[in-house]
């Protein structure tokens, strides 16, 4: 296995342009250069955090899984180890949670009785 490049701070500093465009993700170094012209925000958004510590606004715009799947082909190194920064990892929401049943019941149950009352009322006094 190869050894995983290390790169300052400084380093990535100096590749802030259209032609040269490096950032910073989790510690992890990005040459996203080739990605320019195909990134959905524009390029404007790579080449304003360019040369940066780019994780906040990664994690704020709540990129999905295929992108960061996407991001390890980009990679180029890590930061040397003095530089890194301890960056909570967001947890990706759970949309398959035991309370989803229970929502899913009250859902169709609460309407079931509402209409079961007015048909009850309907009848008593519509219908004499």
């Amino acid at each position: 296995m190869s050894e995983v490049k290390t790169f300052s701070l400084a380093d990535v500093k100096s590749h802030n342009t259209n032609k040269s465009t490096w950032i910073v993700i989790h510690n992890d170094i990005y040459d996203v250069t080739e990605f320019l012209n195909e990134h959905p925000g524009g390029e404007e958004v790579l080449l304003e955090q360019a040369g940066k510590e780019a994780t906040e606004a990664f994690e704020d715009v709540g990129h999905s899984s295929d992108a960061r799947e996407m991001m390890k082909k980009f990679k180029v190194g890590e930061l040397i180890e003095s530089e890194r920064k301890q960056v909570p990892v967001k947890k990706e929401p759970d949309w398959k949670s035991d309370q989803q049943d229970d929502n899913q019941l009250k859902q169709w149950i609460v309407p079931l009785i509402l209409g079961l009352v007015a048909t009850i009322l309907y009848r008593f006094y519509f219908t004499q």
